[in-house]
């Protein structure tokens, strides 16, 4: 237990470490991650399991925070797991006690824990879902805008997520330092979504811990860390763990079973399409024969009335007369199709193929007349295996791996230097499967939630 805490003299900086004893190999650890932030660089520090590293680097930022800042406004502290996450929060909570005990008063400090909405849902229905996959679904068929509001009337909503709508960006957390369980607590009570909440947080908040893929996965760094500020200090906990954390961003593995519940969804797409587009030209007729009934009511002219004589719209015309967006929706149904009859095909050689991103979008075009540029509209935030760099070479290379065992599996060869500081690829380029992947399991999603 913490008791009387120790001040430390760090290269001119004021530290107050909350435990009663510090290991030698501490303070040299503060030493030089003091150096690193002076030098505004990167720096890789390493220490022996259980000699607290975690107590050392949070005492040591902190001060260095209140010193500066200016230079560092926030910490944002990356850690792998749920467990590692909670364990830095309650280290963070003892070194805020400690600041409090020593000023005599409450400190105006926001520390916050971010986690994914399995761990973070108060809806009683959606948080006893088995796997994170299941609560991202309904959660976004619950709070999404128009799924919220359709022309058909009102769908079933969150209550906790229309609270925060309402009430819960004018109501900031009160100062302190906040986990996941903290949070939970606070959404019950004041029956708002915790999860939304903490992300609404980030950018007022001076110390915030969550996992890797919040900065790493370019699909989740773009909606959550997008907006924090550059003079953040990033630490990355058990940093040994980056690489996997990358591939596993980065790459993704398509198997038959995958693709046969895609050309499922897809056949189940296009047949609420032609059922939408059925209705649209029933109706199109219908307010056509209502038009011939008014101009025979009003004694329109004998030539106009034999030729209306038989009201019967040619199927042609119906055809061209269905709005806009229902003939899109057949145009991407069968790019779709397409798509995913491309990849089947893949699967079924005996042959192991490597294929680099250029490569594969060549085959696509030249064996199911897909070009790039509707992949590319596909996901706006993405620029896909296409090259932007201006001399025609992608400015990241990914591998596209056919196996015996029926599987497409890619990985990333190497990964530019960002140039945020926050280990975020600038242009979110991350593979063309992977967004292949990403979006049947949305549309897998739109299908469910049209029921």
């Amino acid at each position: 237990m913490p008791g009387d805490p120790v001040r430390l003299n760090v290269d001119g900086l004021l530290v107050l470490f909350p435990y009663e004893f510090i290991y030698p190999e501490q303070f040299s650890y503060m030493l030089e991650l003091k150096r690193t932030l002076d030098a505004k660089g990167h720096g890789v520090l390493e220490m022996p399991s259980g000699t607290g590293k975690t107590v050392s680097l949070l005492a040591l930022i902190v001060a260095y925070q209140r010193a500066h800042p200016l230079d560092v406004s926030k910490l944002i502290y990356c850690s792998r797991t749920v467990p590692e996450i909670e364990k830095v929060v309650e280290e963070l909570r003892k070194l805020l006690e400690c600041y409090e005990r020593d000023l005599g008063e409450p400190l105006p400090f926001l520390g916050l824990a971010l986690s994914s909405r399995k761990n973070l849902c108060v809806h009683p229905e959606v948080s006893a879902l088995r796997f994170g996959k299941e609560v991202d679904s309904r959660c976004l068929a619950l709070t999404a805008s128009y799924l919220r509001d359709p022309p058909e009337g009102p769908r079933p909503s969150c209550a906790f997520f229309q609270e925060f709508e309402a009430q819960g960006r004018q109501s900031p957390l009160p100062f302190g330092v906040h986990n996941l369980d903290d949070l939970r607590t606070l959404g019950r009570q004041h029956g708002c979504c915790p999860y939304f909440l903490a992300r609404s947080l980030l950018a007022h908040a001076n110390v915030v811990v969550y996992s890797y893929h919040y900065l790493l996965d370019p699909k989740i760094a773009g909606l959550v860390s997008a907006e924090l500020a550059r003079s953040s200090v990033v630490v990355f906990d058990e940093a040994h763990n980056i690489d996997n954390v990358c591939i596993e961003a980065m790459g993704v593995t398509i198997t038959r079973r995958t693709l046969d519940r895609c050309q499922a969804n897809v056949a189940t797409l296009q047949s609420h399409v032609q059922r939408m587009k059925e209705a649209d030209s029933q109706r199109l007729a219908d307010e056509y024969r209502r038009l011939v009934q008014g101009l025979r009511e009003a004694g329109a002219a004998r030539e106009s009335d034999l030729f209306l004589a038989n009201p019967v719209l040619p199927d042609e015309i119906l055809q061209e007369a269905i709005p806009g967006s229902i003939r899109t929706a057949e145009h991407f149904v069968g790019f779709l199709r397409r798509l995913v009859e491309h990849l089947r095909a893949q699967l079924r050689g005996p042959r192991v193929q490597q294929l680099s991103p250029p490569a594969f979008l060549l085959e696509l075009r030249e064996r199911v007349c897909i070009d790039r540029k509707p992949l590319r509209s596909g996901h706006p935030k993405n620029g896909i295996c296409t090259p932007k760099n201006g001399f025609g070479t992608p400015k990241m290379g990914s591998e596209v791996r056919k196996t015996p065992f029926g599987a497409v599996k890619t990985s990333q060869k190497w990964v530019q230097r960002p140039k945020s500081g926050f280990g975020t690829p600038q242009n979110n380029v991350w593979g063309f499967l992977g967004w292949v992947l990403g979006f049947l399991r949305s549309l897998r999603w739109f299908l469910g939630s049209l029921r």
